[in-house]
């Protein structure tokens, strides 16, 4: 393999063993398990020969070995039926998650609203003070949940000069090209500014999420590792310490930036199909579930305002991707080849970790989409 370097991690064959060891490319601080794990039971099957239809690979084996997969864990009615790893991931290393980092954040924000210290009917300049003079002043804490403040952002992993390469320079992701950047975080969420109304259609833009760090750390009082380890990976149960990079001034990128371990993200799939709870313990409001199944009254226009609705009424709910409200099914994606999918209908939790070497692989994620629904039926039958 290639030499691993700052400004080629993410991208294969690099990424093979980069997404195992983030810690040691990219500042990182750490967040501590829980002191009493949530057990989870077995009762394997085998799955590898579950048919995912025409279109992709052909079943569940193939899927696994042709897209670069890491780790494998699917869960029915809340026992282990499957785990599989490979590339020298074993149970307790953290992988990079990417965007999967962003339902973690939506989860832990969901655990403050519960607790009464966050209102996500609150604006952000309400909450933060260094942004109260920004483009992001008068956005309410659920546009930036829902994706839909008015900021503008380019988001193109193709453009070497789109703003997302920027911002990953900003946080230590990229060495620095020698522009004129901020030096963390908080300064260059002040450069940005506005191309839409805040409340409007539905853009994915992950600068969005970071910008939910301040206020979450602002609502709850800590920083966003310490908050996330308090209220959600402790209460969780989560067996293994989780990691999140940050810049130099310590902001946390809670857009792309944690890892975790693969049962440790069965454990919040599960918490997510059981309500919000864990066994007799409230985590999350049932009400926070409810309300990402169902998305904002006109969530589903506003989605489909840019994006091809997989099926009718989804949408994007409190950084979750809704596919089937009514199930529901929800979706916790990332770039790469990341998926937590919770599949109601059939009590499933399917997780799948890996290294693709580009970004957007569309037939290898919907691929993970179908094994979800796929291993739900046959697990039922």
């Amino acid at each position: 393999m290639e030499p691993v370097t700052l400004a080629a991690w993410q991208d294969g064959p690099q990424n093979r063993w980069a997404f195992q060891h983030v810690r040691e490319l990219v500042p990182s601080v750490r967040v501590r398990r829980s002191p009493r794990p949530w057990r989870l039971s077995r009762q394997e099957r085998d799955v590898r020969g579950v048919s995912l239809g025409r279109g992709g690979p052909r079943d569940v084996g193939e899927m696994l070995e042709t897209t670069y997969t890491d780790g494998f864990l699917v869960l029915h009615r809340g026992r282990i039926v499957a785990e599989h790893y490979d590339n020298g991931l074993e149970p307790d290393t953290p992988h990079l998650l990417e965007s999967v980092s962003k339902s973690i954040t939506g989860a832990l924000a969901g655990a403050l609203v519960g607790r009464g210290r966050l209102d996500v009917q609150a604006r952000v300049g309400e909450i933060v003070a260094e942004l109260a003079n920004t483009s992001f002043s008068q956005a309410t804490v659920q546009d930036l949940l829902d994706m839909r403040a008015g900021t503008r952002f380019s988001e193109d992993y193709d453009d070497p000069a789109s703003d997302v390469r920027a911002f990953e320079e900003v946080y230590l992701w990229r060495p620095r090209s020698g522009a004129d950047l901020p030096g963390d975080a908080l300064g260059y969420f002040a450069t940005l500014d506005n191309d839409a109304e805040h409340g409007g259609a539905f853009r994915y833009r992950s600068v969005l999420t970071d910008v939910m760090v301040p206020v979450l750390e602002g609502a709850g009082g800590a920083r966003f590792a310490e908050l996330l380890e308090r209220e959600l990976w402790g209460p969780l149960g989560a067996k293994f310490d989780a990691e999140v990079t940050v810049d130099g001034h310590g902001n946390a990128m809670a857009d792309g930036g944690i890892s975790a371990c693969l049962r440790d993200l069965g454990r919040l799939g599960q918490l997510y199909l059981q309500r919000g709870r864990r066994g007799a313990r409230r985590v999350l409001a049932s009400s926070w579930i409810d309300d990402t199944a169902r998305g904002a009254p006109d969530g589903p226009a506003a989605f489909a305002a840019t994006m091809r609705a997989t099926s009718p009424g989804a949408h994007y709910r409190n950084f979750w991707w809704v596919d089937e409200p009514a199930g529901p099914v929800l979706r916790a994606w990332g770039i790469y080849g990341q998926n937590i999918i919770v599949h109601a209908p059939t009590g499933t939790v399917l997780v799948k970790l890996s290294s693709q070497p580009t970004p957007n692989d569309e037939p290898a994620a919907a691929a993970a989409i179908a094994a979800a629904a796929a291993i739900g039926r046959f697990l039922e039958g």
